[in-house]
């Protein structure tokens, strides 16, 4: 009987473990991270952009159902998301530097940088294509005149 308490707590302690049920003080701080710089809203968009699409595959699934699949895998997929960070961030990040960033980001600056960064990613990305476009053409203007 022992035996079979000791393996079944054991289970309980790995499983636990494995499939992230325990959060972590360093999971709750990059969680409050990614709430005030804005992460978290941008995770929350790319969930119902994937919601859109998977309505297109599943249209004959009510909107009572959509709704509780959009809520429940709205929180439990960043959470998710988050547990699987944690290693990366770990790797660069203590946990007083994310203290740190969230201090940043509650601050006024922070915040008008939160609220910007979508925009200034979005404008950054449609300039970064009309560079590359550039690059590749002045590319092969030289791989001709080089006779190629």
């Amino acid at each position: 009987m022992r035996k079979v308490l000791t393996v079944f707590s054991f289970l309980i302690l790995f499983s636990t473990s494995a499939f992230g049920q325990v959060e972590t003080d360093y999971a709750k701080t990059l969680r409050k991270m990614f709430e005030v710089s804005g992460t978290e809203q941008t995770f929350q968009t790319v969930i119902k952009q994937m919601f859109s699409m998977f309505k297109q595959q599943y249209s004959a699934v009510d909107a009572e159902t959509w709704e509780e699949l959009e809520a429940e895998f709205s929180d439990t997929s960043l959470d998710d998301l988050t547990a699987m960070l944690v290693p990366v961030y770990e790797k660069y990040m203590t946990e007083a530097d994310l203290k740190e960033l969230i201090k940043f980001y509650e601050s006024p600056v922070g915040q008008k940088f939160a609220k910007s960064t979508p925009l200034i990613t979005q404008e950054s990305m449609q300039i970064g294509q009309q560079w590359g476009m550039a690059i590749g053409e002045k590319f092969a203007e030289k791989m001709r005149e080089r006779g190629y």
